[in-house]
């Protein structure tokens, strides 16, 4: 399923264009996608005993639920939606810009496999461009913004360390416009949204914007990827 703005359109068919032409000279039939080599947190939350969870919002969730869904020590990656209310938490009405919603993805992960320092490393390495104000790639709006919806005084800690050194380090060359905050709910998206990566590896926006996300996490995080994904498949989709 194509996401169903009609401003998407044009970009739709000089995606599917570029693709053809690539395949045609038998040049690589994806587009590059920017990545940052970054250096991990210097602070770090410790490794606690059980699950822990943290909501992440950078731009369209089906390439962040996809790299996630690669990375060894995540348990659970579901799209949904953060930053509003219960009753708008939609795609038609979120899609709007108005509801105060980003598109997010839970991240349910196990600290003794990976630490939260790592998860925000991947996020703001290959996931998306964290100096990117209200938009990713070609999607715009308040609903595709750089966000960290945190479930813990640490996490909150360890992220507000983490952008602070990054900045610090001019790493990106503009400062990071990435939102941290508490996490006031999380609700799932609709089931067709789910695994989107996965299922339609092939569809225009995937090839063009997403699969060079995970194509990335391998090769700058070949130590926490993992080939299977970690699939919602037919889950409860409740918090």
């Amino acid at each position: 399923m194509f996401r169903r703005s009609l401003s998407r359109l044009p970009f739709y068919a000089a995606a599917i264009g570029a693709l053809a032409l690539a395949a045609f000279a038998g040049m690589p039939s994806r587009a590059a996608e920017d990545a940052v080599v970054i250096p991990p947190p210097a602070m770090d939350a410790p490794a606690s005993n059980g699950i822990q969870t943290v909501v992440l919002s950078g731009g369209c969730f089906w390439g962040v639920q996809g790299v996630f869904q690669h990375t060894a020590g995540v348990v659970s990656a579901v799209s949904g939606y953060a930053g509003g209310s219960k009753a708008t938490a939609n795609y038609e009405t979120v899609s709007t810009g108005t509801t105060g919603h980003a598109e997010s993805v839970q991240v349910k992960y196990d600290p003794q496999k990976i630490s939260y320092g790592k998860l925000l490393q991947i996020f703001f390495s290959v996931v998306h461009n964290p100096t990117e104000l209200n938009r990713q790639g070609p999607d715009s709006g308040t609903q595709y913004r750089s966000a960290i919806f945190t479930t813990s005084d640490e996490q909150k800690k360890v992220t507000d360390a983490y952008i602070a050194e990054l900045n610090a380090a001019k790493v990106y060359g503009k400062p990071i416009v990435t939102k941290v905050g508490p996490l006031q709910g999380f609700y799932p998206a609709e089931a067709y949204h789910q695994d989107y990566l996965t299922l339609h590896p092939n569809q225009p926006y995937i090839a063009y914007n997403d699969i060079p996300k995970v194509e990335n996490l391998k090769k700058l995080f070949a130590g926490n990827y993992i080939e299977k994904p970690t699939l919602v498949g037919q889950a409860k989709l409740t918090d």
